[in-house]
């Protein structure tokens, strides 16, 4: 018996480790294998244009900003398809909104695509929901701007207000959840993306109504816990750290920045000091946690979870803060012990050391890059940046040197994504991948 317990303990703990390290070589969820925006490994091409390192290109249908996913040899997109059929909608909804959001009179179709990562084809396309979006979205949005997430056996896609969709590497619907309909501040839309771990995948419905935090089990689809929030809109997605044995659910937020305990829901810590608007996500190494928010002022905190219980504002668990130039929409890119961050929503780069605060460099401007959406991707110690026709490659480190500037006939506001020696690039027309 002891031998028998002996053998299946190894099996799970060996199963275990591959599962880690195959997740590590791929891109499973929307900032990588680490939340960071790095890649552990790979090697893609620096120089790579429409005719130079293309390994193929393919046309998509509808449109979406979510960034795709690799597993293995299979690329996961999602997507919005406008089709000719008109709905019905309440016209007063966005009357007052200032900045008159993008709506929609006909109903779209909520895809999740599978490409084959070798040659592009399409294995399956599968429609996991039919309907006309109610909520508006900015000009520069889509309906599809929420990241999926992947185990390697299953395909978590999110819709927000079209709900949570699992569906095995089939194409079949094993579950579905329905969170009701958003409300986004000014109908700005919706682009938080779920976040996984274990079996858990976590949502965060940040809106203009009642906020919740969800734990949902990836088996069933079924809560764990709903922690009710105090917060108005955000589209940061959390992240899942570990803190002295036991794990902990980072939030990013206006009001609050908050960490939930992974088996109960029950806050351990919170503070301030976030902007409105809150966009990035937490980043996280080596015991320290990174936030950061751009939209009318700056902010970019670094907190010792290690030493956080309670409310931290003020205290000696805040390391360091860093208030200027901080980013709106695109993430963070943590690498090799180094912050580096655009501002705004603009081609200025700044890079901090993690650790310290200290500034590398600041306010740095990429040639050819007015605004963009996107967020920077690290690989190898070079930094994959993509906005409108063209793909910045910098070197990481102490110098913002430009390795390449690269034509692309596309624009993108997801971000690149790397998996061995593959860049996969989402356009707002086709998905690209690149790779000598």
């Amino acid at each position: 018996m002891r031998s028998f317990i002996l053998v299946i303990s190894f099996i799970l703990i060996f199963g275990d480790t591959i599962a880690q390290k195959e997740a590590s070589d791929f891109w499973a969820q929307w900032r990588g294998p680490l939340a960071t925006g790095a890649a552990l490994r790979g090697n893609p091409p620096v120089h790579f244009s429409e005719s130079q390192n293309l390994k193929w290109k393919v046309d998509l249908p509808g449109k979406g900003h979510a960034t795709p996913l690799v597993w293995d040899d299979k690329v996961i997109i999602l997507t919005a398809v406008p089709t000719n059929e008109k709905g019905v909608r309440d016209e007063s909804e966005n009357a007052d909104h200032p900045m008159s959001p993008q709506t929609t009179e006909f109903i779209h179709e909520f895809k999740v695509i599978l490409i084959n990562r070798t040659n592009g084809s399409a294995i399956w396309e599968k429609t996991v929901a039919r309907e006309l979006p109610l909520e508006g979205i900015h000009e520069l949005g889509s309906w599809a701007s929420n990241s999926p997430c992947t185990d390697g056996k299953h395909i978590y896609a999110y819709f927000g207000s079209r709900g949570l969709f699992c569906l095995d590497f089939d194409g079949n619907i094993l579950w579905q959840r329905d969170f009701g309909q958003s409300n986004k501040h000014m109908s700005f839309g919706e682009g938080d993306s779920p976040y996984l771990h274990g079996d858990r995948i976590f949502v965060l419905w940040d809106h203009q109504g009642e906020c919740m935090l969800y734990s949902i089990d990836t088996k069933t689809g079924k809560d764990v816990w709903v922690a009710k929030r105090d917060e108005i809109t955000s589209w940061s997605t959390p992240l899942v750290v570990e803190v002295n044995g036991k794990l902990q659910v980072i939030t990013s937020a206006t009001n609050q920045v908050r960490s939930y305990d992974y088996e109960t829901g029950e806050v351990i810590w919170h503070c301030t000091g976030m902007t409105r608007n809150v966009i990035p996500n937490p980043v996280y190494e080596e015991g320290i946690v990174y936030l950061a928010s751009g939209f009318r002022g700056s902010a970019l905190m670094a907190i010792d979870v290690a030493k956080a219980k309670g409310d931290v504002t003020g205290s000696d668990a805040i390391l360091w803060t860093y208030n200027q130039d901080t980013p709106y929409t695109p993430n963070v890119l943590l690498m090799d012990g180094k912050l580096y961050f655009l501002r705004v929503n603009n081609g200025f780069l700044s890079c901090l050391d993690a650790k310290t605060g200290n500034v590398v460099y600041a306010r740095e401007k990429l040639e050819g890059v007015s605004t963009l959406f996107s967020s920077p991707t690290g690989v190898a110690n070079r930094i994959y940046i993509a906005s409108k026709g063209q793909v910045l490659v910098l070197k990481g480190g102490d110098k913002p040197e430009v390795l390449a500037t690269n034509a692309v006939d596309d624009d993108f506001h997801a971000s690149p994504v790397v998996a061995g020696n593959d860049l996969i690039l989402r356009g707002f027309r086709s998905i690209y991948c690149f790779g000598e």
